[in-house]
């Protein structure tokens, strides 16, 4: 569970240039999501809802740039 964490800290200071970045930064940020989300269902921890909100507004920007 923590490495879920650290890939989460790595994913939101990596910066995403190019179109292909981008691409793999939004499937990328949707596998973390679904990730924490099972996390979430069973621990209930408001904490986790946040950074799930935060990748969630990194996904969507990174597929507006892409549209």
């Amino acid at each position: 569970m923590a490495t879920i964490f650290s890939e989460v800290t790595d994913f939101e200071r990596t910066k995403f240039i190019s179109r292909s970045d981008k691409i793999t930064a939004s499937r990328e940020a949707k596998r973390l999501i679904l990730s924490l989300n099972e996390i979430y269902k069973q621990k209930k921890d408001p904490a986790i809802m946040e950074i799930m909100k935060r990748l969630t507004t990194l996904k969507r920007k990174y597929e507006k740039r892409l549209k």
